[in-house]
């Protein structure tokens, strides 16, 4: 099923994201946690791609195991920094041949090492999109930023770029992940004031250990509120109170998303299956609301 139907049903839908392994030694360990993942029936599952698709073959075939076995919709993650027309066009078979309809396409982080211009016949992810789809059969989503991608001069820079990303044929919007739910609030009144009218989904991340605060800002120089700097420094030495604590402060973050009429859910539940469940647990009521 192709993920624009999914969020035209009249309902609140919950997704998850998982990551393939990045080296052949932890694919069955990545794999188990991926499909431990998917069997909890989320409404669909989004299946990251390495650096330079470092990881492509594992997203395909992980994405394609998850369909097959658990009969869950997936979207498969596509990068277009270091990569060429023909290489990306070879891939699209290979997403096409594994029977998964829907890409998240992404211009992608430099790869690390990697020496020359990384920005061969593809510079922003806009590009991307038009080359699916006029590729064809593939419903196209993007990622977008409530505070700003940290290469975009400014916040109306960014959402040009973005209309852009639109206009080439998106069909929906992932963010990046946030800690206050107003940040979000703001951007979408920001970017349907710009003309973007494509569903654009909150991306929610349980910060489970306290390390995960800094490697969050530091990827995505997302803000950190007050509130949740206080849960860090009060449980974030403790490894069961700080997951306690990280996933209440995620549920609450998706209550109120929830109960301001965002009906769709993204959570970037980094292959735990135990994280992924007790927040779906946590909504298990509100989930069944219209």
């Amino acid at each position: 099923m192709k993920i624009n139907q999914i969020l035209q049903k009249d309902q609140i839908t919950l997704s998850f994201e998982v990551f393939p392994p990045k080296t052949a030694a932890k694919y069955e360990s990545v794999k188990q946690a991926a499909c431990g993942v998917a069997a909890l029936q989320p409404d669909y599952m989004s299946v990251t791609y390495g650096a330079g698709g470092s990881t492509q073959g594992s997203t395909i075939d992980i994405a394609q195991e998850i369909q097959q076995r658990y009969q869950v919709t997936t979207i498969a993650h596509l990068t277009c920094v270091g990569a060429t027309k023909e290489k990306i066009r070879q891939t699209l078979l290979e997403i096409k041949a594994a029977g998964i309809d829907n890409i998240l396409a992404l211009r992608g982080d430099r790869p690390q090492g990697f020496e020359g211009n990384p920005f061969l016949d593809y510079h922003f992810a806009s590009e991307l999109v038009e080359e699916i789809k006029n590729f064809g059969g593939f419903c196209v989503g993007g990622a977008c930023y409530p505070e700003g991608h940290v290469d975009s001069a400014n916040k109306k820079d960014d959402i040009t770029h973005l209309k852009k990303k639109v206009d080439a044929g998106c069909e929906f919007l992932t963010t990046q992940m946030f800690f206050d739910n107003n940040l979000f609030y703001k951007f979408l009144y920001q970017v349907r004031a710009a003309g973007i009218t494509v569903p654009v989904i909150p991306g929610i991340m349980p910060i489970t250990r306290a390390n995960q605060v800094e490697n969050a800002v530091k990827l995505s120089g997302c803000n950190v509120p007050e509130r949740f700097k206080n849960i860090v420094d009060r449980f974030g030495t403790n490894a069961k109170a700080m997951q306690q604590a990280g996933i209440a402060y995620a549920t609450d973050q998706i209550i109120d998303l929830i109960a301001n009429g965002i009906n769709h859910i993204h959570v970037y539940s980094m292959n735990k299956p135990e994280v992924a469940q007790k927040i779906q647990d946590n909504l298990s009521e509100i989930l069944r609301c219209k």
